[in-house]
């Protein structure tokens, strides 16, 4: 089992900043594959960022150029720096993780609301 714990999140102004941290325990060997998810209220859960194998990494569109996601191994985290906040970026965050058996784990999320 691996449990993932999101922390980081909060109110920021547009143009702010902020860093999500995903604290990872358990079995985080079997983990090949490392994510940050977000879902708006009324919209489904959508991908931000993944890093595979600790160089592979994915963004979604409406993310490049403003977030960047990496591991920190010897704390057994994964980051999630926010910048250029925009209203639309209000969601509840969510760490990912899945196995090389495909089985998927989450954290229980983290809000993060920008408006002026």
């Amino acid at each position: 089992q691996v449990q993932l714990v999101e922390s980081g999140g909060g109110s920021v102004q547009p143009g702010g900043s902020l860093r999500l941290s995903c604290a990872a325990s358990g079995s985080i060997f079997s983990i090949n594959n490392w994510g940050w998810y977000r879902q708006a209220p009324g919209k489904e859960r959508e991908l931000v960022a993944r890093i595979r194998a600790a160089a592979y990494i994915t963004y979604a569109d409406f993310v490049k150029g403003r977030f960047a996601i990496s591991r920190d191994n010897a704390k057994n985290t994964v980051l999630l720096q926010m910048n250029s906040l925009r209203p639309e970026d209000t969601a509840v965050y969510y760490c990912n993780a899945a196995d090389a058996y495909s089985k998927i784990y989450w954290g229980q999320g983290t809000q993060v609301t920008v408006s002026s």
